[in-house]
């Protein structure tokens, strides 16, 4: 593992992929040596395609104006700006220090835990969550941290990547993301970064068993959806 250059903790890297507080620790230190160039990165490597992921998430949640919807690991804000634009009030929350400094968002922002949120029971309308599942320690108590924050009837809307079905956009896809997304990455921010980011998607259960784990959580009307021909996903499903 790399040192990080801001901090003490080390940052992961694609030969050693950790877990339990480990993995906390390093992704942290990680998403705060990249969040100056964070925005950046991510527009050039998906063409300004996670711009209407994003907002196709927001969308999905079909909640009412003027919801109270936490965007969980939100980084540097953008989903609470397409959030506050689709007339709902964001709040965001990070385990990163530099994610949120480096935010432009005029959102409430709480530096927090996944695991541990510090909100109350049912205080909340929505969750959205934008390619960041793969990063917490563990899915299972995130999403019940989840069905707690939120009131009956809530929403959650969460992105990832994705492998897409067909066959030549799969072979595509994983020379851009395992070759070029790194280098892409090595250029504008730190190398080593991204050349973990690609492999963090061995932390992602299968479709079938995360679903299986949202509704295990407290949700029903759990469903899946592919977009961009299967190179991103997105989990929705209402708080039972």
């Amino acid at each position: 593992m790399t040192t990080d250059a801001v901090g003490t903790d080390p940052l992961p890297d694609a030969d050693h992929l950790p877990q339990g507080e480990e993995k906390a620790r390093a992704v942290r230190a990680m998403f705060d040596t990249i969040a100056p160039r964070y925005d950046l990165v991510n527009r050039i490597m998906t063409f300004r395609m996670d711009v209407g992921w994003r907002r196709r998430a927001i969308k999905a949640l079909d909640l009412g104006a003027r919801s109270v919807v936490l965007d969980l690991a939100c980084g540097t804000g953008d989903m609470c700006v397409d959030l506050e634009d689709a007339g709902h009030r964001p709040i965001g929350a990070d385990l990163s220090f530099g994610m949120l400094a480096a935010a432009r968002t005029d959102a409430p922002l709480v530096h927090g835990d996944g695991l541990q949120l510090p909100f109350a029971d049912g205080s909340i309308d929505g969750v959205t969550c934008g390619f960041a599942l793969r990063n917490f320690v563990s899915l299972p108590p995130m999403l019940e941290e989840l069905a707690r924050i939120l009131r009956p009837g809530g929403r959650i809307a969460l992105l990832d990547v994705a492998e897409p079905p067909n066959p030549v956009m799969r072979w595509g896809h994983s020379i851009y993301f395992g070759k070029v997304v790194p280098l892409i990455g090595g250029l504008l921010s730190d190398k080593s970064a991204y050349r973990y980011l690609p492999k963090s998607v061995a932390y992602l259960p299968e479709a079938p068993e995360l679903q299986r784990m949202i509704a295990d959580s407290g949700f029903g009307d759990v469903e899946r959806t592919l977009l961009t021909g299967g190179i991103s996903q997105l989990y929705t499903a209402t708080r039972s």
